[in-house]
């Protein structure tokens, strides 16, 4: 897919807006048209899904606004529109990609059994839906700028603020599935200790590839709730 220079309009975008030509019947829409907002949401959707990949294939240092711009298959204007730098685009892509994962199709979503008809049962699916999240791309894309940022101002400032956020979301979602453990003086140290030791393990596997559900520290996450939370 090739993407438009910059100044000229975007071929994805202009296709679907334009009115139909008469000169091209075949390309007439069989739908209603989107409006300027969807086109805009769906543009801004591409380059952030453009970006998440580019930084699990490429890494930070090997990924530019050219190549999310030819993968997303935007023209120039129209990221720069959306995203004026590289640091904003990138944190704005991880940060999202991870809060609707997380938030909304991962452990906010989750199965979980009555707490009341079997609590240590649920203790064991949440530990094991938070276990998953840390294998998954937006992990990886938070990595590639975690430690990019030790070394780039401006990206740990367009980072830092945004990680407060969502961890403050992450927080918030675990403390809906735990509800019946706020009132627990070790919740608190349950759920900070399950975030760290997680991302820690995770992150071992970077170089270290493995069997992600035979995890050892697994096992030991759950007990290690189980019994923190029952006293």
């Amino acid at each position: 897919m090739t993407a438009g220079r910059a100044g000229e309009p975007d071929p994805l975008l202009d296709a679907a807006s334009d009115e139909p030509s008469e000169r091209s019947p075949a390309r007439r829409p069989t739908g209603p048209r989107r409006s300027r907002e969807q086109r805009t949401s769906d543009s801004r959707q591409r380059i952030l899904d453009a970006a998440v990949a580019c930084l699990v294939e490429s890494g930070y240092s090997r990924t530019t606004t050219l190549t999310i711009q030819a993968r997303a298959g935007v023209s120039r204007g129209r990221l720069l529109h959306h995203f004026p730098s590289k640091e904003t685009l990138l944190v704005a892509a991880a940060q999202h990609l991870a809060a609707t994962r997380f938030a909304s199709d991962g452990l906010a979503a989750a199965d979980l059994p009555p707490v009341d008809d079997d609590p240590e049962g649920r203790i064991d699916r949440v530990v094991d839906e938070m276990w998953s999240t840390f294998r998954q791309p937006y992990f990886w894309a938070s990595v590639e700028l975690w430690t990019a940022a030790r070394t780039d101002p401006a990206l740990a400032t367009a980072l830092l603020p945004a990680e407060r956020r969502l961890g403050a979301a992450i927080r918030q979602t675990l403390d809906a599935v735990f509800e019946h453990y706020l009132e627990c003086e070790n919740y608190p140290t349950v759920r900070e200790m399950l975030l760290t030791s997680m991302r820690g393990v995770a992150m071992t596997y970077g170089f270290d590839p493995r069997d992600h559900a035979g995890d050892p520290h697994l096992a030991q996450w759950k007990q290690m709730a189980k019994a923190l939370l029952r006293a």
